[in-house]
């Protein structure tokens, strides 16, 4: 991609893709009337562009009031609703994943407004993080009867360790900014209307940098922080632990009472 593409927009309109400043790059979701909500094209498009992507920088944030909150579960069709759960969110949510982390150069998620669930993991595929002080950040898979990828959640051991990770998973609570950034979710909170301004005054100073330092020195900690590899006979239990919560009954009714605004009636089956 060339300096000084203008609103290149992918995913049926709900990406858009800038160059906001030199060796800069910006991906932004636009999808308003799901707040936000990461859809197959929105992840898709994520997945395909992202690796094509010549620049120093990378942000991603969304437009409006919200940066994300999450999978776009709720207009899943009822006849095939656990196997369309469960292609959204490991494929291709994982390529999206993938395509942001594989990214050789820095990536800053500036984070617009709330930030839940699938939204937060994406954030958390960056390497840096600002949000407003607004915003709200979370995970819900509780209150949906989600188990979460171990992949997923080894990312916030990483970042936010087991006592905060467990608190953010077990208790479906949002946290403020403030807590947020005393966690090590993001690096700094700014005010609502300065994001913007603040993602991209921190993307053009990593840009002027040198790029084989950049390059070098996110290669280096991308590695060091890369636990053991996992063994196959446990990811393998993991992944099934996971694939059996899609075809449950607790998970069809959380995701039914989520989008009816009432509480759910689980029955642990």
């Amino acid at each position: 991609m060339t300096e000084g593409i203008e609103n290149r927009r992918f995913a049926d309109g709900k990406l858009i893709y800038d160059e906001p400043a030199p060796h800069v790059a910006r991906l932004r979701i636009d999808n308003p009337q799901k707040r936000g909500a990461l859809d197959h094209a929105i992840l898709d498009a994520i997945a395909e562009e992202v690796p094509k992507i010549e620049a120093r920088c990378l942000i991603v944030t969304g437009t409006g009031e919200v940066f994300s909150a999450g999978y776009d579960i709720g207009g899943l069709p009822e006849d095939r609703f656990a196997e369309e759960a469960e292609k959204l969110v490991a494929h291709p949510f994982t390529e999206a994943i993938h395509a942001i982390e594989r990214f050789p150069y820095p990536t800053l998620a500036a984070l617009n407004g709330h930030t839940i669930g699938g939204g937060l993991e994406l954030a958390l595929a960056c390497d840096l993080r600002y949000c407003s002080t607004e915003a709200r950040l979370g995970m819900p898979p509780a209150k949906l009867g989600l188990v979460y990828s171990h992949a997923g959640l080894d990312k916030f051991l990483q970042v936010i360790g087991p006592a905060r990770t467990r608190e953010l998973f077990f208790t479906a609570q949002n946290v403020d900014a403030d807590r947020a950034r005393k966690w090590g979710l993001v690096n700094a909170i700014v005010p609502p209307g300065e994001v913007a301004e603040h993602s991209l005054a921190v993307a053009e100073r990593i840009a002027g940098n040198a790029p084989l330092s950049l390059a070098g020195n996110k290669h280096v900690i991308d590695t060091l922080l890369k636990h053991a590899p996992i063994d196959p006979d446990v990811e393998a239990e993991l992944v099934e632990l996971r694939r059996k919560c899609f075809l449950s009954n607790d998970f069809r009714e959380g995701v039914q009472a989520f989008g009816e605004k009432r509480p759910p009636r689980w029955t642990g089956t």
